[in-house]
């Protein structure tokens, strides 16, 4: 009968490391081959679809366990983070051959979906950040890093609504916490289906010390040395590459949140979710990867600061000018990699040849960026100049240590250049004089022996050997040679010389790589050293390759440059465009529109057709706002723009799963941020606010929505709406102007003008629009019948409400006046029912019903009215 299993030795190992990192899938190295036993194979294999064995597998409980190769270990480690595990890596941590019993294992590196170092094909330009949390007096300090750039921001945010759309904004996919997260911050973190890991201790080292010198704020400093220690503990490395840490104020920023970066299509396409289509994907002309990503970074913060503003507008100026200069810059700018990372490799120590090739071959760009930008004009680029440190020394150390074309491993030589160092030299000397020997002997013994198949081989079992055929073994004289090996067809022999040559060759190849790989890590801590002017140097590179981006992108769209407003809130935009929209249709396919926003106007209410451009006339004005800001050009044919300190938007009809909230409800709250937080400062756009609910609800919640932005907010509004009645409040709201879209009727078929033009909107367009959206020609007649029966009824009732008002008002001033204007018996005998008609009126709340209730009452009231 099976005998239950007794842990062996090597497995009491394994469940002594597993116990230490319960949450993550273990690779647990077993010569060449990574093995996950139990659980963890079981559910990798699922994952990763592998075979799953078992160990033991006659006793009573077979261990359950799967295995993957080393050298394809990363794909696999990459398919379990992209789902959101963690795995911890184990090797061994002992020579095997000097070791007795039992090699030591250890976790070397905890691998997690915010601890990625190598990013996959197509997410350069991608930053994944890890963040931290600590939760104090009902504030947040939030950090976040992006381990790979060593980019290290901290914040305090006083809300909850603020920490969730910035780990959104973010898209942060880890969250370290401490013992100070409330339970409701906890279930906000589950919502969001974010990875929540949990750190304890806090360590005090050099690193954390030099992240941390420039925070004061000590809750801010308290949520850096947790992140830094779930970094320290979780990569058991030198993090040498981290920056010291930046505090920001989301504040200083123009403040746009999650809804409204959704809403706007600023980096993500709401129908595919791909960057295609998105304010991103038109002004990417950046030809490095950090550019990329701070692209990404400025058009999520766009600025406050005037100043800074007009000198990114100036370069974007400058470069625009200068063609030629412009396009040179472009081509150097295309020669440099991704410093940022690989001075993070360096750190992390799993840089490699062919990385620091990349690195000397970037650097050799700046001195021709310098002298380009010294052409132009100086004393604006003063500031790019000063920090395009071209590190000429670490260029050299490369240039002169590392071959041209080395091997992408670092432990089995061809990697240093000869020259670099004598010993070395040495050693390649007796390989190269060695194998020449080699071959002199081979030649020399086919000689003197007559076998021209002779020949002299090496494996690593038995070193180098001379082979003879079975056919020629008889030609070879008594004692020649040592026998060494019989083979099937061959047998194989070796000499004291050989064997002396072998000690010399094999000795100085072992000794050359062993060489090779000090020398390695020797020049790269030389360059560790100068990590800092790496970073310097790529992040004012990046902001040059997003800057000629700008330039050339607003000269291929025919963008201008901005006036920025000194003293008012005045926005004038002649003929100005959606750039996205008009990139995707072309340029002769989209109307221009102005936008006219003076001191005297804070709300454009919009009206005219469903589908006629009154969303996309938003979203340009709100596009063009975040380019300003960003100092980009606009699309326009000129714009006068102040500088916004927040843009809220309410447009489309979406239910929010995270808190499972209907359309409308996300609505109202939407609607509630901006009439909360806006200020006189602020750009609002709502889109049909209302339509969520029955008619007189929505219409009356629409004009109390705009009277309190006329009357308390002052923000710069754009309100569209199908509620043609609240036109009428242009006569009421001095600071509100109606305009509409045009539109004509030409042989009965509608044709939208997409121009915008002062006014309301004469009528709705529903049954057209629908005809343009191909509906059955017997469904469109039918809806256009009963279209006209509504109208009809509508003006009927309409008349009927007018007739009795004036009754009733002639009741009240008979009243007053103490006269009778009617006799009592035309009201009392003979129009009885038209009493009761007049009692139930007077008695029914219109507001209350829907329009289908007030419809029926109306009919109601005319068939009794008939009776007469």
């Amino acid at each position: 009968m099976p005998q239950k299993t007794k842990n062996t030795p090597m497995m009491e190992q394994y469940l002594a490391v597993k116990k230490q990192y319960p949450d993550a899938f273990l690779f647990y190295r077993l010569g060449d081959f990574y093995e996950m036993f139990y659980e963890d194979a079981v559910k990798g294999s699922q994952l990763l679809e592998l075979t799953l064995t078992a160990r033991n597998k006659n006793a009573v409980d077979p261990i359950p366990m799967c295995g993957i190769p080393h050298h394809a270990a990363q794909n696999y480690i990459d398919i379990l983070v992209e789902k959101g595990y963690k795995v911890a890596i184990c090797e061994q941590v002992e020579d095997p051959k000097a070791t007795k019993g039992m090699v030591k294992r250890e976790v070397v590196q905890l691998i997690t979906p915010g601890t990625i170092m190598d990013q996959k094909n197509g997410e350069a330009s991608e930053n994944n950040y890890l963040t931290a949390l600590h939760e104090e007096q009902e504030k947040y300090s939030l950090a976040y890093v992006d381990l790979s750039t060593g980019e290290i921001k901290v914040a305090t945010l006083t809300t909850r609504d603020a920490l969730v759309n910035e780990l959104l904004s973010l898209k942060t996919r880890e969250v370290v916490i401490d013992e100070t997260i409330s339970q409701q911050t906890k279930q906000i973190l589950d919502k969001l289906k974010l990875l929540t890991s949990v750190q304890d201790t806090k360590v005090l080292t050099a690193e954390v010390s030099y992240v941390t010198q420039t925070i004061s704020v000590a809750a801010e400093k308290s949520v850096l040395e947790l992140l830094l220690a779930y970094l320290l503990e979780t990569q058991k490395r030198s993090l040498s590459h981290l920056q010291k840490a930046v505090h920001y104020e989301p504040s200083h920023y123009l403040k746009i949140d999650h809804a409204a970066q959704r809403n706007l299509e600023l980096l993500q396409n709401l129908r595919t979710d791909r960057r295609q289509g998105t304010l991103l994907w038109l002004l990417d002309k950046t030809k490095t990867a950090m550019g990329g990503r701070l692209l990404k970074q400025w058009i999520m913060r766009p600025l406050l600061d005037k100043e800074v503003i007009i000198k990114r507008q100036a370069i974007v100026e400058n470069l625009l000018e200068n063609y030629f200069e412009r396009a040179s810059l472009t081509e150097q700018l295309t020669k440099v990699y991704d410093l940022e990372r690989l001075a993070g490799r360096v750190a992390f120590g799993s840089v490699n040849g062919r990385d620091l090739i990349q690195l000397k071959t970037s650097l050799e760009q700046v001195p021709q960026i310098r002298y380009l930008l010294e052409q132009l004009e100086p004393k604006l680029y003063a500031e790019l100049l000063s920090e395009l440190d071209p590190v000429e020394d670490v260029a050299d150390l490369i240039e002169r240590a590392i071959v041209p074309e080395p091997p992408i491993s670092v432990t089995e030589g061809n990697l240093i250049q000869e020259g670099y160092n004598t010993e070395l030299d040495q050693y390649h000397d007796a390989m190269r004089n060695g194998k020449k020997w080699l071959a002199e002997l081979e030649a020399s013994e086919r000689k003197k022996t007559g076998i021209a198949t002779l020949k002299i081989g090496f494996n690593r079992v038995f070193g180098y050997y001379i082979e003879v055929s079975k056919a020629n073994v008889s030609k070879l004289e008594e004692g020649r040679y040592q026998r060494k090996q019989t083979l099937a067809n061959a047998e194989r022999f070796v000499t004291p010389e050989l064997k002396e040559k072998e000690e010399l060759i094999l000795g100085a190849e072992t000794k050359a790589y062993d060489l090779e790989y000090q020398l390695f890590k020797d020049i790269r801590e030389q360059i560790k050293d100068q990590i800092e002017r790496l970073q310097k140097l790529a992040s004012k590179l990046a902001e040059l390759d997003v800057l000629q981006s700008f330039a050339n992108v607003s000269e291929e769209n025919h963008f201008v440059r901005p006036k920025l407003a000194t003293t008012s809130q005045t926005l004038q935009i002649k003929d100005g465009w959606h750039p996205v929209v008009e990139k995707v249709l072309g340029k002769q396919s989209y109307v221009p529109n102005d936008v006219s926003l003076a001191d005297e106007t804070d709300i454009l209410l919009i009206t005219g057709p469903n589908m006629s451009g009154k969303s996309t006339y938003m979203r340009q004005l709100a596009l063009s706002v975040v380019m300003a800001q960003m100092g980009c050009f606009v699309p326009a044919k000129s714009a006068v723009m102040p500088i916004f300190d927040q843009i809220f938007t309410r447009i489309g009809a979406a239910d929010d799963l995270i808190s499972g909230e209907s359309t409308f409800m996300v609505e109202m709250k939407e609607a509630n941020e901006a009439l909360q937080h806006a200020t006189a400062k602020s750009l609002i756009l709502f889109d049909e606010i209302g339509r969520g609910t029955a008619t007189y609800d929505g219409m009356a919640l629409a004009q109390a929505i705009i009277e309190y932005l006329h009357d308390h907010v002052h923000a710069k509004t754009l309100f569209s709406t199908h509620y043609h009645e609240l036109t009428a409040l242009e006569e009421e709201l001095p600071k509100l102007t109606n305009i509409h879209v045009g539109a004509v009727e030409k042989d009965g078929e509608l044709v939208f003008l997409h121009k915008m033009q002062k006014g309301p909107a004469d009528r709705s367009y529903g049954v057209h629009v629908a005809k343009l959206a191909g509906m059955p020609s017997a469904l469109l007649t039918r809806a256009a019948t009963i279209l006209a029966t509504l109208e009809g009824q509508a003006n009927e009732g309409l008349q009927f409400e007018m007739q009795a008002e004036e009754i009733k008002e002639a009741e009240i001033s008979a009243n007053d006046t103490q006269l009778s204007l009617f006799e009592p018996e035309l009201v009392s005998s003979s129009n009885s029912n038209e009493t009761e008609v007049l009692a139930e009126l007077q008695q029914t709340n219109l507001m209350a019903l829907t329009p289908m209730e007030v419809m029926n009452k109306v009919f109601a009231w005319q068939e009794k009215l008939k009776k007469e």
